[in-house]
């Protein structure tokens, strides 16, 4: 008979990269901080539920263009932290395998600890930079890559260029979907050019996002979609993000790549 597994219990811990906070939410889930700055949410007795708004977002862009839980997804996950995201998607398609690339070894030790997360072959942590374990890949393998890194508040600026999006690109299988959690302030400077830089390598790119962070209103995530196949106006997805408890707005087409409206990011030259 399988040992139980332990309980998460409260406390900051040491961590590779610093330290890890974990405190019981209002809702009988878990809330993973590091270094500070709030990070994921888990319930351990429902990986339907995502609490942060952006995974949400997310995770309806993923839902609305595969509709068929069935689909045999292959995931990539850049940033894992306590993997709620890849929880939430290997639960609704149960054929589908993850990948989730953290870069702190004693962080993804933890979280299998703490949580009863998929095992292998479902979900593998693998520990490693985000962009060295991309360019790792063979080409065409997956279909789907979610960029979800931070170092504190701010994506590593190796992970927001042209030359890391060709890399994403290329692992892509055709018509697959690249989506990367971009958080700004409220002059949209960073997330204006992310973009910039990912609409040079990708045909098609749409925006997810509360209303008023489009305009420059708060500070807070935009979710960008991209793919080189067609990302039409979905009303379904619009339906979606709009009866959401914090309804947000999809942009598509012309007006998305206006948006973009900042400096494309190149790699810096050694």
């Amino acid at each position: 008979m399988a040992a139980s597994r332990p309980a998460p219990s409260a406390g900051v811990f040491d961590i590779s990269t610093g330290t890890a906070e974990l405190v019981p939410s209002i809702d009988g889930g878990w809330l993973l901080s590091i270094n500070g700055a709030q990070s994921s949410h888990i319930d351990p007795e429902n990986p339907d539920q995502l609490d942060f708004e952006y995974m949400r977002q997310a995770a309806a862009a993923i839902a609305d263009r595969y509709r068929d839980r069935a689909t045999p997804l292959r995931v990539l996950h850049l940033g894992a932290a306590a993997c709620a995201l890849p929880r939430h998607l290997a639960h609704v398609y149960p054929q589908s395998r993850h990948v989730a690339v953290e870069i702190d070894a004693e962080l993804a030790r933890l979280a299998r600890e703490w949580f009863d997360l998929p095992r292998a072959p479902r979900l593998r942590i693998r520990v490693g930079d985000a962009r060295e374990v991309t360019e790792s890949l063979l080409p065409g393998t997956r279909d789907i890559v979610m960029r979800d890194a931070f170092s504190g508040s701010v994506t590593p600026e190796h992970l927001t260029t042209v030359e890391f999006t060709e890399a994403v690109r290329r692992v892509l299988t055709p018509g697959g979907l690249y989506i990367a959690n971009c958080g700004d302030r409220r002059d949209l400077t960073s997330v204006r050019s992310e973009v910039s830089t990912i609409g040079e390598v990708f045909t098609n790119v749409e925006l997810i996002a509360d209303p008023s962070m489009f305009k420059g209103r708060r500070s807070g995530n935009i979710v960008v979609v991209a793919g080189d196949g067609p990302l039409p106006d979905s009303a379904d997805l619009e339906r979606t993000l709009r009866s959401d408890p914090e309804p947000a707005r999809l942009m598509t087409g012309a007006s998305a790549r206006a948006f973009g409206s900042g400096r494309i990011r190149r790699d810096t030259p050694a």
